[in-house]
């Protein structure tokens, strides 16, 4: 199959390499012109719009920021439907609303081209090395068409449900990660102004039922103060607005997710919008006027 695939960023341009890999012809497109001439010297096929990117293209990746940037490249001018042809495949990567992915899908299919959400979890590490967890929604016989792909860039490849249900997940997913986080921040807090050796503590609770996937991936660089985005405060703050506006849309309260909303908004006010979410410690080191202290050098 021949791929397409818009928007080379933190996530994407690991996953347009390992389709690199594994062989496949990979024509790319982005707004960031550097991003597109980095892949394509390593073997893509640069495209000057979303239309260029889809006109050959059976399976074309999304891996966007937001609703309405998936919207404007899916369906705009120069967009995906522009150029795709009938039978082509849509996989949108990105964390959107349900609501979005569903619009999209009805439209496209009006115009014989299917779709799948597809949104991923694990960062920027995961998507390195080809490990990322990816919950999909759409079609089973178009799941198993773009699976092998799938593949190329994840371990954990569940089709959970029609279109929709791949965001959905997501939205479930990001409470998980960043209460999760904000726990953990608070946890630490506690232990450090209390004098505990942080480092310490990682290692005395990390094989208990605290223990979790999201302490082994975000304490160490906490520890190391090394915030540089795998996972983007704004980016988690966008999908956490999502998640507070489908869950009132259907009747289900998230008090959690709300108030780590909030603690993202306040994080974003201070500046920090473009760091890692593990820096959600950082928010409870200014209500505790307490820096958590990097661990001493053995």
């Amino acid at each position: 199959m021949l791929v397409g695939f818009i928007g080379i960023g933190i996530m994407g341009k690991p996953m347009v390499r390992n389709l690199l890999k594994h062989g496949y012809t990979v024509t790319v497109f982005d707004i960031n012109e550097e991003a597109v001439r980095r892949v394509a010297s390593e073997g893509a096929v640069p495209a000057a719009s979303p239309k260029e990117a889809a006109k050959n293209s059976d399976v074309i990746f999304t891996m966007l920021p937001n609703s309405e940037h998936v919207k404007s490249v899916v369906l705009g001018k120069d967009g995906i439907v522009e150029g795709a042809k009938q039978g082509a495949i849509v996989v949108d990567m990105s964390s959107i609303s349900p609501v979005v992915s569903k619009e999209l899908a009805e439209t496209l299919a009006g115009r014989g081209i299917d779709m799948l959400d597809a949104p991923v979890s694990g960062g920027e590490p995961k998507a390195i090395d080809g490990t990322l967890a990816i919950m999909v929604g759409g079609k089973e016989e178009v799941f198993e068409k773009v699976k092998p792909l799938l593949q190329c860039m994840g371990k954990d490849i569940t089709l959970v449900g029609g279109n929709g249900a791949g965001t959905t997940v997501k939205l479930a997913n990001q409470i998980m990660v960043n209460v999760n986080i904000a726990a953990m921040s608070e946890a630490i807090m506690l232990a450090a102004k209390a004098g505990i050796d942080i480092e310490k503590m990682y290692q005395a609770v990390r094989g208990g039922l605290a223990g979790s996937a999201v302490l082994d991936a975000k304490m160490p660089l906490i520890l190391e103060r090394n915030f540089r985005p795998g996972g983007r405060i704004d980016i988690n703050l966008k999908d956490l607005t999502n998640v507070i506006e489908t869950a009132h849309a259907i009747g289900v309260p998230v008090p959690l997710a709300s108030q780590v909303l909030e603690m993202f908004y306040a994080l974003k006010v201070d500046g920090k919008e473009g760091l890692d979410h593990a820096a959600l410690v950082q928010y409870y080191e200014k209500l505790a006027n307490f820096p958590v202290a990097q661990p001493a050098s053995v």
